[in-house]
């Protein structure tokens, strides 16, 4: 189907690198207005051509995500990569915008032509969010970015959803917030590729990091490789693993795992205090040896194609459930229903099947 004139221009400006037309693309993407499905279609090929990593950094407000996505920001266009960032805040109730949608923190990169930011806001997804955050780093890996950082709105155990987004995904925390119970019982240790203690610096560093070690070990059945006997002092860092940073250890030793497993990745376990800059390149290097992983295992390609077999069934999802309620009687049924909803003549569960089963004859109004 050939794009309208206004779609043509836009779809031209995306090829000619206008950021203009980015801002714009995003904006038709994440709102689902009328030729967003044609600007996916578009970028996708090209999308799936690049060498851009999608990078997610989630954990509980007030961890210094923002802080740290801006040191991130610093490094990789130190390396001279392109770095785009989808921050994903809480929804105003009277805008339906971002909340957080000013960045302040990131001013120091906004005006780098080779930085673009945008908020998105969740718009009720549970999952941390936007339903549109995949769609949208499709367009920005289309328009050459490289890194694609997506920080979560950080709303606790319910954002596990920026795994399915992001290759990498990095958990942020902080030691006296209590985040140490949190994170033992949470899912989304499950996912985290990556520990990051943040603020460093402050008291309690040392032991969170010993409890995640511990934590990580009981679901390789080594509990206890990292946490160092009561009548010795603690060993210094192993010079082979992350270094160290001013006031900052970094990991002990490689987690040992049991004989007999397969090879895989171990989620290190990083102290970093982002406000004064340390333990970002150790991050960066994390980041970099895990991609290695994804390539090497087959996993990267693995996640790749899960992620579009998602995104298809979504697709499929929101056009049948735009054609229930647009074009069949699913409205109308609902609507003569109403009465007897309300007296508890029917159910809408009843109603709901009974909705069903006359979009499945094809019957339209």
């Amino acid at each position: 189907m050939k794009a309208p004139a206004s779609l043509s221009l836009l779809l031209d400006g995306l090829d000619r690198g206008d950021t203009t037309a980015l801002a714009r693309a995003i904006s038709l993407v994440e709102n689902q207005r009328d030729g967003f499905e044609q600007v996916l279609s578009h970028v996708h090929e090209r999308a799936g051509r690049t060498a851009a990593r999608r990078i997610g950094i989630t954990g509980p407000p007030g961890a210094g995500k923002s802080t740290l996505v801006l040191q991130l920001i610093q490094q990789f266009r130190g390396a001279g990569l392109k770095v785009a960032v989808v921050a994903v805040d809480p929804t105003s109730p009277f805008s339906g915008g971002a909340l957080l949608g000013d960045r302040i923190r990131m001013e120091a990169v906004s005006l780098d032509p080779e930085v673009f930011i945008r908020s998105m806001a969740t718009r009720g997804s549970l999952g941390g969010l936007a339903t549109t955050t995949e769609e949208v780093c499709d367009v920005l890996a289309a328009f050459g970015f490289e890194r694609i950082l997506i920080e979560t709105v950080g709303v606790g155990q319910t954002e596990l959803d920026v795994a399915r987004s992001a290759e990498t995904t990095a958990l942020v925390l902080v030691p006296e917030s209590g985040d140490s119970i949190q994170t033992l019982k949470a899912g989304v240790m499950e996912v985290a590729d990556i520990f990051v203690i943040n603020k460093a610096d402050r008291p309690g560093a040392d032991q969170l990091q010993r409890e995640i070690e511990v934590s990580l070990g009981i679901r390789r059945g080594n509990a206890f490789r990292h946490v160092a006997p009561h009548h010795a002092p603690r060993p210094q860092a192993d010079p082979r693993m992350d270094g160290s940073t001013a006031g900052i250890s970094q990991p002990l030793l490689p987690p040992v795992r049991p004989a007999g497993d397969p090879p895989g990745w171990e989620p290190p376990v990083l102290l970093t205090a982002a406000s004064r800059g340390e333990g970002i390149a150790q991050l960066v290097e994390a980041l970099d040896r895990h991609r290695a992983y994804l390539e090497a295992s087959g996993a990267l390609q693995r996640r790749r194609r899960d992620r579009l077999a998602e995104r298809t069934r979504t697709a499929v999802n929101r056009a049948l459930l735009q054609w229930v309620w647009d074009e069949s009687a699913a409205e109308a049924m609902l609507a003569e229903a109403l009465d007897d909803m309300s007296t508890g003549m029917r159910s809408p569960y009843d109603v709901a099947a009974a909705i069903v089963d006359h979009a499945k004859t094809g019957a339209t109004r």
